[in-house]
């Protein structure tokens, strides 16, 4: 009996998903620029052909990664903006924020390494930028919210939150079986929210 299809979609979504999660574990495990295609495929146990006809390259690849990555960013802020109050919407954000970190610390670490890219990088470069100017906007929508706090010098304080924010990040993601995730949330929920 012929494949539906919505049957023949379900399993295109399933091989493509399968090719970026290997992608993302051999970016993690040996670097992008180490990683060919060809250890993809095998990775995800495919022929290099099949990956071919989901994506044209391991820069589609990345692009594709980065694009999700980026909308599930967007995604975070927008929920928060639901939120009623500002204060609520700060919390959001750090128990997302640090729950996903926990949840995927290598992830975590392999976009912020290809956030910091060099600028001479020109493969990477695009992928950096967008990362940066993503992060540039989320940290305007911060700055709106510190200044409903009614908090003075609303851009210091965003500036602040966002560093002690990323600065947890970054530790949870180094040492994420030695870090007290709740008592850290907690901590810096009351610092910024109450």
């Amino acid at each position: 009996m012929p494949r539906t299809a919505q049957e023949n979609e379900r399993i295109r979504q399933l091989a493509k998903e399968r090719i970026l999660t290997a992608a993302m574990e051999l970016f993690i495990e040996q670097g992008y620029h180490a990683t060919s295609i060809s250890k993809i495929a095998e990775h995800a146990s495919i022929s290099k052909g099949l990956l071919y006809n989901y994506f044209k390259g391991k820069t589609e690849l990345l692009a594709t990664m980065v694009d999700r990555r980026v909308a599930d960013m967007v995604e975070v802020m927008e929920q928060a903006q639901n939120m009623e109050t500002p204060e609520r919407q700060l919390e959001y954000i750090i128990a997302g924020a640090i729950d996903n970190v926990f949840s995927n610390p290598e992830v975590f670490r392999f976009y912020l390494h290809l956030q910091t890219q060099p600028e001479a990088d020109q493969e990477l470069l695009p992928y950096s930028r967008f990362l940066v100017e993503e992060n540039a906007r989320q940290f305007e929508f911060q700055c709106e919210i510190f200044e409903r706090l009614g908090v003075q010098e609303a851009r210091k304080r965003s500036l602040y939150f966002s560093s002690t924010l990323q600065g947890i990040m970054l530790m949870i993601a180094t040492y994420p079986q030695q870090f007290p995730i709740n008592e850290i949330k907690q901590q810096i929920i009351d610092e910024f929210c109450r």
